[in-house]
Formats: structure tokens, sequence, C-alpha cells
């Protein structure tokens, strides 16, 4: 009996295989193709083509072996998405006994999507799904229903973003994988997204969208989550090359859009920052705390909170910035109150900062309050600067004035360089960067003023004077003429060796001055010059 029973069931299940089996050979889904073409075409404002059509009962889903959707011609008579393979899922029984199709998903495998943008800021996505896009031939009249789907999915996609006719360079984004369920154009539905960033690393976005703006893609609607791990500035091409600004970012925070506005807040951290065209990686890390609101359409942004940290020492940066067409432009203030200089030391190096040969700067604090302005590649910083109780260990600034010992009195010898207050009005700009009202105080110097600049290359050109008498830097006063007041000098040479050299010309005019006033405060030196007065 059960040996019947078992039989009888393999002859059931081999007739249901059989019938399976047999259906896509009665069932011809090419019928099908223009109905979905035109469909599919209506709803995306777009002329879409499909290639040979198979039917697999298994996976309950039709198998399309090439698919296109058209770009915005405003854009690109290129596709917009190109794919080999597309699957769409669909009711058995509505097909195979209705000739219906009720679609249940899509799944796109490997295609090739090209996002372009307009100098206006819109983009060749934001016409998709339009009520008053062009409608195709086969397209029938109305609006796009609105249409539950189940699952939307995109397998190990290729994402190009460019801007439609420009010379820039394209960003390529890989294995691009894109989750959606229960897919309405009228209602919010949930979504995935993970990618490959250019040159390296990989972003993760999770969150909900909708409901899709029928008039702009673009300015649909959304809250995620973000998350990138180990995106290479330099290679990404995110940023022009030629701002030298670079590292390995990591980003957690969230972004969320109302179509018009959208608002992000988060962390970064930076790995090797660079931040100079002569710039090396810094060896420690920057946080970056940050929340800011952007205008879409605009194309610009409020960064109300930045908020840096490099060790303990703390800056905050605001202001607005803009990304309009081919130029991205900041108008920031940066204020950085007394950060110690121990932290701040090893990422010099990452700004393009050189000190001398075989120097470095140990203890105290700077303080910094600049306004930074312009185009990214050509930014303009500007501000006074301030540094407090440091000392520029292996500098010695003593030895390098000996020179004007000549004319001022013997200057004590140190190693090192203490300075107990530094300050300075900076102008960092690509051309040349530009120091004014130089003030420093340190006790084996007394006090130094005066301005100057710094080539790209490094190159110095400063005139200054050293007045060392005002700290008690010189203990006896002798040279010629017992020059008495500041000693005028230049530094040349560059950022990692300068030179001091006296302002010859300047001090003989001066010490010939100091002789005359002292020749004319002299009593006998007058009656040399002039006789005895007669007595009466």
């Amino acid at each position: 009996m059960n040996k019947r029973v078992l039989k009888i069931a393999g002859i059931v299940v081999g007739v249901i295989l059989v019938i399976l089996i047999a259906i896509p050979l009665f069932v011809n889904v090419e019928t099908f193709r223009p109905k979905i073409e035109a469909s599919l075409s209506e709803a995306l404002g777009r002329e879409v083509k499909l290639g040979k059509m198979s039917l697999s009962i298994f996976s309950g889903s039709l198998s399309v072996d090439n698919i296109s959707i058209a770009d915005d011609p405003a854009f690109s008579k290129a596709p917009f998405v190109s794919a080999k393979s597309l699957k769409i899922g669909v009711e058995l029984g509505a097909l195979i006994f209705s000739k219906q199709i009720k679609v249940t998903g899509f799944k796109l495998e490997k295609p090739e999507i090209m996002l372009l943008s307009a100098p206006n800021g819109t983009w060749n996505f934001s016409t998709l799904g339009a009520k008053n896009a062009p409608k195709t031939s086969q397209a029938s009249s109305g609006a796009p229903s609105d249409v539950t789907i189940a699952h939307l999915s995109i397998d190990d996609g290729k994402l190009t973003v460019a801007k439609a006719n420009s010379s820039a360079k394209a960003q390529v984004f890989d294995k691009l994988d894109v989750k959606v369920n229960d897919f309405s154009m009228a209602s919010q539905f949930p979504f995935e997204v993970s990618v490959d960033l250019p040159g390296g690393g990989d972003a993760k976005i999770t969150g909900k969208a909708g409901p899709v703006n029928q008039q702009d893609a673009a300015k649909t609607p959304f809250d995620a989550k973000l998350k990138v791990n180990k995106l290479d500035v330099a290679a990404s091409g995110f940023v022009d090359a030629s701002t030298g600004i670079g590292g390995i970012v990591g980003l957690e925070g969230t972004l969320s859009s109302n179509g018009t506005q959208a608002k992000g807040a988060g962390e970064v951290t930076m790995a090797k920052a660079k931040l100079s065209p002569k710039g090396t990686p810094a060896p420690k890390d920057i946080t970056l705390k940050y929340a800011l609101t952007a205008d879409l359409e605009k194309q610009s942004g409020n960064v109300s909170q930045g908020d840096i940290g490099i060790g303990k020492a703390s800056a905050r940066l605001t202001g607005v910035y803009s990304t309009h067409g081919d130029v991205q432009s900041l108008n920031m203030n940066l204020n950085a109150p007394n950060m110690p200089v121990d932290e701040l030391e090893a990422f010099l190096p990452a700004m393009g900062v050189t000190l001398p040969s075989g120097s470095k700067l140990e203890g105290g604090t700077l303080s910094a309050d600049l306004a930074i302005n312009g185009p990214l590649d050509k930014l303009v910083i500007t501000g006074p600067v301030k540094l407090s109780n440091t000392k520029l260990a292996g500098f010695s600034a003593t030895s390098k004035l000996s020179a004007l010992s000549a004319f001022g009195g013997k200057v004590p010898q140190s190693p090192d360089t203490t300075i107990q207050n530094a300050s300075l009005n900076a102008r960092v700009a690509p051309e040349a960067t530009k120091l004014d009202a130089i003030n420093v105080v340190a006790p084996s110097l007394g006090t130094v003023t005066g301005a100057g600049t710094i080539s790209p290359a490094g190159a110095l050109d400063f005139k200054m004077q050293a007045d060392m008498k005002a700290t008690g830097a010189i203990a006896q006063q002798a040279g010629v003429g017992g020059m008495n007041g500041p000693i005028p000098f230049s530094i040349q040479g560059t950022t990692s060796n300068p030179t001091f050299v006296p302002d010859a010309g300047a001090i003989a005019s001066s010490v010939a001055k100091s002789a005359i006033q002292k020749q004319l405060g002299d009593k006998s030196g007058i009656t040399s010059l002039f006789g005895k007065k007669k007595s009466k």
C-alpha cells in the first residue's frame, strides 16, 4: 500500500514538473514585450527598449536579455541606463490564465547608469516619472497609475557621475547594490544602497524615501543614515587635485531632504590628512563634528557646526559654501583659541608649514582667527595668529643673529629659541604668504618686529628690526658708534634654512645719525666746533 501511494505521488510530481516545464512552450511572452515597454516608458517618461524575453516558471519571472532606458535629450543621446539582464517578477496565475502582467518586482543585473548634472544644478534623472514628460508613441494617455512593487533591486551595477558638457573627470562607482521594498510613487518606501567609492573605500546608505516628486525626481524627500569607510579624498575626485587636499576619510552621519533643502550632521575622521599642495600626510588623525544645511536649488549651504579636533587641540569652523557649476568656493571663519602647540606640531607639515631644519616647536599655545575665502583651488586665508610661551627647539636664533653683535653688542648664545609672545597678521594665498605686523618677544633677543613674504617654493624675503635692549637681551652695549636703537636686518634663504643678514646701509645711516646727535649733545663737542665763549 505504501509503495502504491509513493508511486502515485511520484507520478503526480512528475506530471506537475512536466506541466511547469511545458508552460513556457505554450505562453509566448514575446507578445507582452510591446505592452511592457509601453508601460515602463509611460511610468518613467523615457523610452524603454527590451530585448529577447523568456519565462522562468521556477523563479516566477520574465528574463530580458537586454534593456536600455533613454536619457533626457537635454543631457545626452546615450542611454541613461543599459544592462544585459533584467528579471521582472510576475504573478504566474494572472499571466498564464488571464494573459495579464502583474509585476511583483524588478531585478537589474550589472547595469551601467550615467548621472549627469547641469551647471544650474538639475540632473538628468530629474525628469524621471515626470507627469509632463514626453510620452512615446506606444504609451497610453493619462498619468502613471500608483502601482506598488514589492521588490526593486540593482545588483553589481556601475554608476558614473559627471558634469554635462564639462571636461572635468567623471567619477565611477563600482559594485552598486540597491534594494527597495514596497516601492510606490505616491508613498514612502525603505531603501538600502551600498557602493564602492572612486579611488577606494565604500559607502552604505539606509533610510526611507518618497513620495516621488513627479515634477523633479531629484527633489524627492528622504531620510537616511550614511556610513563611509576608507574614502581616499585625493583619488576620489571629490576635491580638485590642485588644492592639494588629501587623506583617508571615514564618516558616520545622517542626511535628510524635503526636496528643496537638505540637512546633514555627523562626524568625519581623516587619517593621513594633507591640506596643501606642499604638505605631507599628518601622523595624527583629524576629527570633524559637523552640522550643515544645504539649499539644493542655489547649490549652496551653511555650516553651523564644524568642531575640529586634533588630539587635545580644538577649533571651530563655520560659514557658507557654494558648489555652483564647476566652481567650489568657501566663505568661512576658523576660530582656534589657545590650541596646545605640542598637539599641532606634528600636523604643521600637512598644511605646508616648514620649520627650520632640525627644529621643533615645544610647549605653549597657538591662537588664530582666520577668514577663509574664495574658490577651493585658490583659497585666501587671512587673519591674526598668536603664539605664547613656546620654544623652537633645535634652532638658535641668537647664533643666526650673531652678525648683529658688532652693531648692538654681544648676543647671549642658546641652542634653542624661547618665545615669550609672538603675533602677526597672515595672508596665505596661492601666489605667496604675506606676514605683516610681526612682533616677537624672546628673552634672548629682545623684541623683533617687521614684515615679509614667503614664496610658494619657501623662499623668504623679510625686513626686520631687533630691539635687543628691550628685554635686557644684551648685557653690554658696544660697537660702531654706540648704536642704541633697533638694529635693522633681513631674513633670506628658505623656511628650512633661513639666513639673517644685517642691513648695512640702514645701520650705517642710523650709526651716523646717533654719532651726530651724541656730538651735538656733548658740550665739549660744541665748544670744539664753535670755539670758546668770550668772557665779558
